[in-house]
């Protein structure tokens, strides 16, 4: 993966496709993006997208940046990298806190976007969602480190639907995974507390480039109802709930994922030729 000075930081990125349509997508906390490469990278490509995917910063191998960032530098990265690209107006995903990154990109910069899906996302923080986030923080200052076997059960519990916790093999894969991450991410801390506090919903209604909000029927971490309110506020934008899926939903279910995100960049694209 090319390794390129943006933004003040170095930055890890890896392009895909050929000469299609870039799509730019933009990974959660915590989490690389080479998970996209498992489902969405290949539906895309043969969508027949140029797929750009990256490590955020706080990533390895991109910038660990441990003393801390904001919200505008995560957004300041993704313009960097698309100025470096030479990209002419990119379609762009999101997933968690890399749709509050996509929101946040559409809102400022809008001639650099063509059109958005947002996936599991949401523009305020409610008091379940504030509270988990001061109990990681906390942990993570306490200097307690939990066992990777019971981090990855949390994690599996968390972000998994009861579906997929049903399915014996699944939940034994998942807990493979994630044991073996645990503790692996250099900027997890400067990544906790990256919430849309005070609320922005109020400024998405300024969002003037077609969005598409998909959210997942069991995201305890982004309940379809922040989701909903996301869609309410984007003049324009819609919305759908994908059933069957905890926040983790673009790998439980990456078939309805890559299906809502194709078919909505080629509506857009649709209206947008007809214009010209």
């Amino acid at each position: 993966m090319p390794i390129v000075p943006v933004n003040g930081i170095r930055l890890s990125y890896e392009d895909s496709g050929g000469t299609g349509e870039p799509v730019v997508m933009v990974m959660g906390s915590g989490a690389t993006g080479r998970a996209w490469h498992l489902h969405q990278v290949p539906a895309l490509v043969a969508a027949g997208y140029r797929v750009i995917t990256f490590e955020n910063r706080g990533i390895a191998p991109s910038a660990p940046c441990a003393d801390g960032f904001t919200i505008q530098d995560m957004v300041n990265d993704v313009v960097g990298l698309i100025g470096h690209l030479r990209l002419d107006g990119c379609r762009l995903v999101g997933t968690s806190l890399g749709s509050y990154v996509v929101q946040e990109l559409a809102l400022r910069r809008p001639d650099l976007v063509q059109s958005a899906v947002l996936l599991a996302t949401r523009g305020r923080v409610d008091a379940m969602r504030r509270a988990l986030t001061r109990a990681e923080i906390e942990l993570y200052d306490s200097g307690v480190r939990l066992p990777p076997k019971f981090d990855a059960v949390v994690q599996v519990m968390r972000n998994l639907s009861p579906r997929s916790l049903l399915n014996d093999v699944e939940v034994s894969d998942w807990l493979e995974v994630l044991e073996a991450t645990s503790g692996n991410v250099s900027g997890e801390r400067a990544q906790l507390g990256l919430d849309p506090t005070p609320s922005r919903l109020p400024a998405y209604r300024s969002i003037s480039v077609p969005c598409h909000v998909i959210a997942f029927q069991d995201d305890l971490v982004t309940p379809p109802e922040l989701g909903r309110e996301v869609a309410e506020a984007i003049p324009g934008a819609s919305f759908e709930v994908i059933p069957g899926c905890g926040h983790y939903g673009y790998l439980e279910d990456p078939d309805s994922v890559n299906k809502g995100i194709v078919e909505f960049f080629r509506t857009v694209a649709d209206r947008q030729t007809v214009r010209r």
